[in-house]
C-alpha cells in the first residue's frame, strides 16, 4: 500500500512525523545513535583493560583482582551458581535482560485485519470515542486510502477487539455468595487468573529475559570489606528465605498485591474497589512501570453497601471482612495447589522450569491492612497489623513487641471457635485483636500475611506521620499570631514564597492554611519547613515549638532513609539510629505538651515506623511496596468511568475498557518490535559523514552539556553590560588568569606557545542552560540535574547553585555566567560563579540542632571562574536572612544531596 504522504518515517528509530520539525527530529536521533556508539567502544575499550587484569582464585570461585568499589554477588545455593565479582564500571545496579534473539510476528496486529485497522481502533480507544464518533473517523478514513482498511463501523471495532482479547488473559465474572443473618447475600466479583496473567509475561519474549529467578546477597567493596547492599526483593532475605523451603530445582515466582478503594466519580459516590498485581521477579523499571510488565488490574472486589440498622456493628463488620476474603479466595484460587505442588511452565526461552507461586509483599494503606490481616484497627487493643503493641503505647516506638504469624493468628481462631459460648470466644479473639474470619491468605503455602504487609512511605508517612506534625505545627503558629504565618509564608529571606526553586520540588507561596494535600506535596513541605521556619521560632523564647521543629527535622531525616532507592548495611543502621532520635524527641515532646493539649499520639502510623528497616532488610526498599505507583492507576480507572461507561453496571465496562487497554498496548509492543526488525542496519548512513550534525552546545558528552544558547558577545560588551556589578570586575583578566593556569596545571600547551591574552575583542558565546550528569551515591547510577543561568527564567530571575571540585575540595556557589570561549581554535566551556566558601566562624545551637550545614558567600567582587567540567551537581542554598551573606544547605532536596551532605559532616566531624 502506498505510504502516507503527509508523513515521513525516521531512519533512526522508524517512527512517524510530520514533515514540518522533521529534519530537527533527525539530526537528534542521528546523534544519539553516534553516542550510541561511542559508549559501545568505550565499554569495549574496558573490558579490553580488564582482561588483563590478574586473576586469583577463592575457594571454588575464579574472579578478578578486587578492586574498590567491586560488586560481589552470592547467589542462593539452589541456583547452582558460582559466587561472582564484577567490576564497578561493568555492574549496573539490577541485571539487564540478555540479548535474545526474538521470533517476530510478521503480522502481530491480528485479530485486526491490517496493522492500519488496529491504529485506527487503538486512537480510537485512547480517545474513548463514542459509538458515533468511530463510525464518523471510519467514514472519513473510507474517503482516502493508503492501506487496505476494512472496517465498517463501531461494532465491526468492538467485535475485533474482543477477538483480540483472548491473546492475554481476560477477566471473569464469579458470584460471591456470604450469609448475614441467616439470608445469603450475593455480590459480583470480576478477576483475571493470576497464574495464567504470570504466565502471559513468563512466554512474552520482550519481558521474560528481564525476570530474576533467583536470590542475591549483594555486596560492594570498601576498601576493607565487602559491604552487603539491597534494593530489589530477590537481593533482601524473604525471598532467599522462601527459595530455600522449595524443592532446589524449582524457582519462585513472587507476587505483589494491592487492593484499596477508588473513588471514580467527582464527589466520591460511585466507586471501584481494584486489585493491582505486581511481578517481584521483575526489576522495579519494569514492575512499577506503564508497560506490558507493569502493574495490571487483576480484581475487581465488591463494596459491601452500608446498613444504617448494623453499620458499626461487630456482626456486620465481620460481614464485610468475610465478602472481602471469601472474594480474594476466588483470586488466590488458581495458586493454592500451586504454591504447595508448584508447576511447570515453558517460558520465552523455550526452557522449562518449576516455579511455586507466593504473595511476597501485600501493598496497603492501613486500613486496607487491618482488613487483610482481619484484625480490629484503631479501636481494638493491639492496632498494629505487624506485632501486638497495645494501643496505649503505640507512640513509644523504640519499645518491641512480638511479631504476629499466620499460624499464631490460625491457632488462636481455632482455640476461640473450640470455646462453648460466644463471651469466651470474644475474649480469646480479642486478646490479640483478632477477627473471626477464615483469612484467604492462610490457603497460601510460604505466604504469611503479617510478613507480608509492608511499609506504606506514602499514608505512612507523606500523608500519616508528616500530617499529624504539620497540623501540629499550624496549631502553634496559629497560637503564635499572624505575624509568624507571615514569616513563614510571605516576609522572611527563607520563607516559602521566595524558597530558589528546583526541579520536581513543589514551590509554594503560602503553606500555612494548608490543611489536606497529596503525599508529594506534603513530603515538599516537610523538606522545606524548617528551613523556613527556623528564625520565626527560638530555642529561648518557643521551646515548645523549637523542639516540635527538632522533631520535623529527625522524621524528614528518617524519610530521606526511607526514599533510599538502595540501602547497604550503614544506611540501614544509620536509618535505624535515626528512627531511634525521632522516637527520644517525640517523647520528650509528648511528655512536655501533655498538659497543654489533648493530642494523643497513639495512632498506628507513628507505630508502624518501628517495622520500616525490618521490611527493607526483609523485602527490598520501600519503593518495591510503596501504594503510590498502584494509587496511580486509579486515574485511568476514573477516566473509563467518566468516558467509556453509562454509570449503571459500570464495573464490567471499566474492566472491558481496562483489557482493551492492554490488548492495545500488547499489540503496539509487537508492532513495534516487527518495524525495528524491519529497519535494517545497513541503511544507515555513514555516521563518519556528519555533515549535518551542526553540534551548536558544545558538550562533555558524559558529564554535561549546554544549552539556551544567545547571541556571541564581545568582551567590551559584556562588560558594558553589567556596570555596576562588582562580579564582572576585571571579568577578562580573571578569566586570562583562569586559563592561564588550568593551562598550566594540566599540561596544556599554550597557542602559540604564549600566554593566554584574551583581548575586548575577543568573543565570547553565552548558554543559560547547564544539564550535569552525575554519579548518584544513593544507586551509583547517572542522575542528572538540569540547572539555569538565566536573567528571567518564567518570569523570574533564576541562579542556580552548585557543587564544584575545587583545588581545595568541594565548595558551594551560585551560578553568574555560563559561556564558552575559544583560544587557539579549542572551545572551553567555563562558568563565572560566585563562591561561598567565606569562614562562617563559629557553629550556632540551632544548626546542631538542625544539623543545618552553613555557608557564607564572598563578596561579588570575589567571583572566579571555574571549568564546566568541575560542576559535580546542582544545589538548593536558602538564605538566613539573620545572618548577612550565609546561607542553609537544603540537604532535603534529594536522596543524593542527603547523603552527600552526610558524608560531609562525617569527613569534617560535625554531625
Amino acid at each position: 500500500m502506498p505510504p502516507d504522504p503527509t508523513l515521513r518515517a525516521c531512519s533512526y528509530c522508524n517512527k512517524h512525523y510530520k514533515r514540518q520539525g522533521f529534519r530537527t527530529h533527525e539530526k537528534a536521533c542521528r546523534k544519539q545513535i553516534e553516542q550510541q556508539r561511542e559508549d559501545i567502544e568505550l565499554a569495549r575499550d574496558i573490558r579490553h583493560a580488564r582482561e588483563s587484569a590478574r586473576i586469583v582464585k577463592r575457594g571454588k570461585c575464579i574472579i578478578p583482582y578486587t578492586e574498590v568499589d567491586d560488586i560481589q554477588i552470592r547467589y542462593h545455593p539452589n541456583s547452582g551458581r558460582p559466587m561472582q565479582v564484577h567490576h564497578f564500571e561493568d555492574y549496573r545496579c539490577g541485571p539487564g535482560a540478555p540479548v535474545v534473539s526474538l521470533t517476530i510476528d510478521p503480522e502481530p496486529w491480528r485479530p485486526f485485519r491490517t496493522r492500519i485497522d488496529f491504529e485506527v481502533a487503538e486512537l480510537a480507544h485512547e480517545a474513548a470515542l463514542t459509538h458515533e464518533q468511530i463510525d464518523r473517523l471510519i467514514r472519513l478514513i473510507h474517503h482516502s486510502r493508503y492501506e487496505l482498511f476494512t472496517l465498517r463501523n463501531h461494532k465491526d471495532v468492538r467485535n475485533t477487539w474482543d477477538a483480540a482479547s483472548y491473546k492475554l488473559t481476560p477477566f471473569t465474572k464469579e458470584e460471591v455468595v456470604v450469609p448475614f443473618r441467616g439470608v445469603d447475600q450475593t455480590f459480583q466479583f470480576y478477576h483475571r487468573s493470576l497464574w495464567d496473567w504470570a504466565i502471559d509475561l513468563l512466554q512474552d519474549p520482550e519481558v521474560g529475559p528481564h525476570f530474576v529467578f533467583d536470590a542475591q546477597q549483594l555486596s560492594k567493596f570498601d576498601g576493607e570489606k565487602f559491604v552487603r547492599f539491597i534494593h530489589e526483593p530477590w537481593t533482601a532475605n524473604m525471598f532467599w528465605e522462601y527459595q530455600s523451603k522449595i524443592p532446589a530445582d524449582a524457582k519462585l515466582l513472587a507476587f505483589i498485591l494491592y487492593a484499596d478503594k477508588a473513588k471514580l466519580s467527582s464527589f466520591g459516590r460511585a466507586k471501584g474497589y481494584p486489585v493491582v498485581a505486581r511481578c517481584a521477579n521483575l526489576p522495579t523499571a519494569i514492575r512499577n512501570g506503564e508497560g506490558l510488565g507493569g502493574g495490571r488490574v487483576v480484581g475487581w472486589l465488591p463494596i459491601v453497601k452500608e446498613d444504617k440498622k448494623h453499620s458499626g456493628k461487630p456482626a456486620f463488620v465481620n460481614f464485610k471482612n468475610t465478602v472481602w476474603h471469601t472474594s480474594f479466595l476466588k483470586l488466590l484460587a488458581c495458586l493454592v495447589p500451586l504454591s504447595k505442588l508448584g508447576s511447570s511452565v515453558k517460558c520465552w526461552d523455550d526452557i522449562v522450569r518449576i516455579f511455586y507461586p507466593i504473595i511476597l509483599i501485600l501493598s496497603a494503606d492501613y486500613e486496607e491492612q487491618v482488613v487483610m490481616a482481619l484484625i480490629r484497627g484503631l479501636m481494638g487493643k493491639f492496632p498494629c497489623p505487624i506485632c501486638l503493641v497495645p494501643r496505649e503505647e503505640l507512640s513509644k516506638i523504640s519499645n518491641v513487641h512480638r511479631l504476629r504469624t499466620s499460624v499464631d493468628a490460625k491457632a488462636l481462631r481455632a482455640r476461640a471457635r473450640e470455646s462453648t459460648t460466644l463471651e469466651v470466644r470474644e475474649q480469646i479473639l480479642s486478646s490479640e485483636s483478632l477477627r473471626d474470619v477464615d483469612n484467604s491468605f492462610d490457603t497460601m503455602e510460604h505466604t504469611d500475611v503479617f510478613r507480608a504487609l509492608s511499609f506504606d512511605k506514602l499514608h505512612f508517612n507523606d500523608e500519616g506521620n508528616f500530617d499529624h506534625l504539620w497540623t501540629e505545627l499550624q496549631k502553634w503558629i496559629a497560637d503564635s499570631g499572624r505575624q509568624a504565618a507571615v514569616q513563614i509564608d510571605n516576609l522572611q529571606i527563607a520563607s516559602f514564597e521566595s524558597f530558589p526553586r528546583w526541579r520536581n520540588l513543589n514551590h509554594f507561596d503560602q503553606v500555612v492554611s494548608v490543611s489536606f494535600s497529596d503525599g508529594t506535596k506534603y513530603e515538599d513541605i516537610s523538606k522545606l519547613i524548617v528551613f523556613a521556619a527556623h528564625n520565626v521560632f527560638q530555642r529561648d523564647v518557643d521551646p515548645r515549638v523549637y523542639l516540635l521543629l527538632r522533631c520535623i527535622r529527625s522524621y524528614v531525616e528518617l524519610n530521606m532513609y526511607a526514599s533510599l532507592e538502595v540501602h547497604t548495611e550503614y544506611t540501614i543502621r544509620d536509618g535505624r539510629n535515626t528512627l531511634s532520635k525521632f522516637a527520644e524527641l517525640m517523647d520528650i515532646y509528648i511528655k512536655d505538651t501533655a498538659d497543654l493539649s489533648e493530642k494523643s499520639w497513639n495512632f498506628p502510623k507513628i507505630h508502624l515506623s518501628a517495622h520500616l528497616f525490618d521490611d527493607i532488610e526483609a523485602k527490598g526498599v520501600t519503593r518495591n511496596y510503596n501504594t503510590k505507583p498502584n494509587e496511580k492507576m486509579h486515574g485511568p480507572l476514573k477516566d473509563a468511568y467518566q468516558d467509556c461507561t453509562n454509570f449503571k453496571n459500570f464495573a464490567e465496562q471499566i474492566l472491558r475498557y481496562n483489557h482493551n487497554s492492554l490488548i492495545a498496548e500488547y499489540i503496539r509492543s509487537k508492532v513495534d518490535c516487527l518495524d525495528t526488525q524491519n529497519l535494517s542496519l545497513s541503511d544507515l548512513p555513514d555516521l563518519s559523514e556528519a555533515d549535518e550534525l551542526e553540534l551548536t552546545e558544545p558538550t562533555d558528552t558524559q558529564h554535561f552539556s549546554l544549552g539556551s544558547r544567545q547571541a556571541t558577545k564581545s568582551f567590551a560588551d559584556i562588560e558594558v553590560d553589567n556596570i555596576g556589578n562588582p562580579a564582572f570586575d576585571r571579568f577578562r583578566i580573571k578569566l586570562n588568569e583562569f586559563l592561564n593556569c588550568a593551562f598550566a596545571a594540566n599540561n596544556i600547551p599554550y597557542p602559540d606557545g604564549r600566554r593566554v591574552r584574551l583581548t575586548a575583542d575577543d568573543m565570547i558565546t553565552e548558554f543559560r542552560f547547564i544539564k550535569v550528569n552525575y554519579e548518584s551515591l544513593v544507586d551509583w547510577r547517572v542522575s542528572t540535574d538540569y540547572l539555569r543561568c538565566s536573567p528571567m527564567f518564567h518570569g523570574s530571575p533564576r541562579y542556580d547553585c552548585v557543587i564544584i571540585q575545587a583545588e581545595t575540595g568541594a565548595i558551594f556557589a551560585k551560578l553568574l555566567l555560563v559561556f564558552t570561549c575559544t583560544v587557539g581554535n579549542v572551545q572551553y566551556p567555563i562558568a563565572l560563579t560566585l563562591p561561598y566558601d567565606q569562614p562562617v566562624g563559629a557553629h550556632l545551637r540551632k544548626d546542631k540542632d538542625f544539623k543545618f550545614w552553613r555557608v557564607k558567600a564572598k563578596p561579588r567582587a570575589s567571583a572566579e571562574c571555574f571549568s564546566v567540567q568541575s560542576i559535580i551537581r546542582g544545589c538548593v542554598l536558602a538564605e538566613d536572612g539573620t545572618r548577612p551573606n550565609e546561607f542553609l544547605v537544603v540537604d532535603t532536596t534529594d536522596t543524593d544531596m542527603f547523603l552527600r551532605m552526610e558524608e560531609i559532616r562525617t569527613e569534617t566531624g560535625y554531625r
